[in-house]
């Protein structure tokens, strides 16, 4: 039986569960709209082009602010990891802006970086970067110190240490918290529409709810499923391509 057929069989049952729940129990569409409710919303929607330019507001966002949170986590977590001086007058200022609701901040970062686009990639980045940077501070300090030593004991520099054992044993735990750090950067860049935009798919959800067409606004949470699985899967690609000496160690020893 094919790997993906079990789950696929099991989302096709609960999508006609749901279909027959609400017909059945005459829930009004405004409430929760059946299946087919939104799926014709989202076929009026593409009829009418209405997805690609608020994906594309969206996604320009995503893209840019996950990239720079991502790398500005790893930069921050290696001089966390490497200097301790460093991780302790920075990583308190890192954990108090951590703590800040982004709603709350969203309004101040529009005031600071205009309405639309600016504003949208710093709430994307800090969203990436705190889970970012306490998984890569995590990973190079979850080094196998006899490896360290080794290499130490042949003269290697504190340079090729980080290289040869340190970034390897770290790059796991980068690519996992990669992969919670991309779901983030949406709901980041969806708040920030919130509050400051006038394109994404945040509007299209607002523009929903002041019409009360909750089909639409279930078709576009379909849409944000769907960009968060290509996404995710896109992460684990590399994930798999990048760290390839874990797919060596799970596969079965020979007999």
């Amino acid at each position: 039986m094919p790997r993906w057929l079990l789950p696929a069989s099991f989302f096709v049952g609960l999508i006609i569960l749901w279909e027959v729940g609400i017909k059945w129990g005459e829930v009004p569409s405004y409430v929760v709209p059946a299946p087919s409710d939104i799926w014709n919303a989202a076929m009026r929607n593409i009829e009418r082009g209405l997805y690609p330019p608020h994906i594309w507001a969206t996604m320009q966002s995503v893209v840019i602010g996950y990239s720079l949170g991502v790398l500005g986590g790893i930069v921050l977590g290696t001089l966390f990891a490497e200097v301790r001086l460093f991780e302790r007058l920075v990583f308190p200022l890192i954990v108090a802006l951590q703590s800040m609701p982004k709603i709350a901040l969203a309004p101040l970062f529009v005031m600071w970086f205009g309405y639309g686009f600016t504003s949208k990639v710093v709430t994307v980045i800090l969203m990436c970067l705190f889970p970012v940077l306490v998984n890569t501070v995590t990973g190079l300090k979850s080094a196998d110190p006899d490896r360290i030593s080794l290499i130490r004991a042949m003269t290697g520099s504190r340079f090729e240490v980080f290289r040869y054992v340190k970034l390897p044993s770290a790059a796991s735990h980068i690519f996992a918290s990669m992969q919670v750090a991309v779901v983030m950067a949406l709901i980041g860049a969806l708040v920030a529409e919130f509050v400051g935009s006038d394109r994404g798919l945040g509007i299209l959800i607002q523009s929903g709810q002041l019409n009360l067409d909750t089909p639409g606004i279930f078709a576009v949470l379909v849409v944000l499923s769907a960009l968060g699985i290509g996404s995710t899967a896109l992460v684990r690609f590399f994930h798999g391509k990048v760290v390839f000496w874990e797919r060596r160690n799970d596969r079965p020893n020979a007999q």
